[in-house]
C-alpha cells in the first residue's frame, strides 16, 4: 500500500519537475500579433515570424517570473529526490515529508511566478495588443502547479499511514531484551513459576502460571 502511494507520489513529482524545466524554458507564454507578423514570446525571448532574439530590455516582472520559477525548480527536483527515499528501507518519515514540503513549496513558487506574470500581461500587453493569448508554456506551468500539489498530497498520505502503523505495532518482550539479557530472563521467569506451583495457594495464581509460561 506504501509502495503503490509512494509510487504515484514520486511520479507527480517527477511529472511537475520535467512540465516545470519545459515550461521555464520554452518561448511559448504568450503569442500575439506584431505589425501584421505572428509573434511568441517567454521568459527568456521572444520571437517574430520564427525568429528568436534575447529580450533586450530589463523588466521586473520578468527578473521576478524567471527567479521564481527557477527556485520552484530547483525546490521540485529536492522534493523527488526525498520522495524517492520512500522506495528504500527502512523509511524515514521525516524524510518523506520534508519531500512533500518541498513539493508544496515548488508549487507555491511557480504559483506566485504565474500571478505575476498574469497580473502585468493582462494590464499591460493586453492594452498594447489587441490579438494576443497566453500559449501552451503557460498553460503547461498551470499544470506543473497541479501536479507539484498532488505529489505533496500523497506523500503526506504516506506520512499518515507511516505514523499509524508505527504506533499500532506491538513488539514481543523477548525482542526487545538484548541478547546478554535473555537467559536471565528466562531463569528468572521459570524460578518464580517454580516458587508458585510450590506454594499451597498455587491454584490463586493460575493465570500467572499461564502467562508465564506463555512469554
Amino acid at each position: 500500500m506504501l509502495y503503490t502511494l509512494a509510487g504515484g507520489g514520486t511520479l507527480c513529482g517527477v511529472a511537475a519537475l520535467v512540465l516545470l524545466i519545459v515550461s521555464t524554458a520554452t518561448d511559448f507564454w504568450m503569442q500575439y500579433r506584431y505589425s501584421g507578423a505572428s509573434a511568441n514570446q517567454g521568459l527568456w525571448r521572444f520571437c517574430i515570424n520564427h525568429k528568436c532574439h534575447a529580450h533586450t530590455i530589463t523588466v521586473a516582472f520578468w527578473d521576478a517570473t524567471r527567479a521564481f520559477m527557477l527556485l520552484s525548480v530547483l525546490s521540485c527536483f529536492a522534493g523527488v529526490l526525498l520522495g524517492l527515499s520512500a522506495f528504500g528501507n527502512g523509511t524515514k518519515s521525516r524524510r518523506v515529508r520534508t519531500g512533500g514540503f518541498a513539493l508544496l513549496l515548488s508549487g507555491f513558487l511557480a504559483l506566485l511566478a504565474l500571478a505575476i506574470y498574469t497580473g502585468v500581461t493582462v494590464n499591460f500587453f493586453g492594452k498594447r495588443f489587441l490579438d494576443w493569448r497566453f500559449s501552451w508554456s503557460y498553460i503547461v506551468a498551470w499544470v506543473a502547479i497541479i501536479l507539484s500539489f498532488a505529489a505533496d498530497t500523497w506523500l503526506g498520505w504516506i506520512c499518515q499511514q507511516q505514523t499509524v502503523q508505527v504506533g499500532s505495532t506491538s513488539v514481543p518482550i523477548r525482542r526487545t531484551l538484548p541478547n546478554r539479557l535473555l537467559p536471565m530472563f528466562k531463569k528468572a521467569k521459570w524460578e518464580v513459576i517454580v516458587y508458585l506451583h510450590t506454594k499451597e495457594t498455587a491454584t490463586n495464581h493460575s493465570s500467572l502460571l499461564l502467562s508465564l509460561i506463555a512469554m
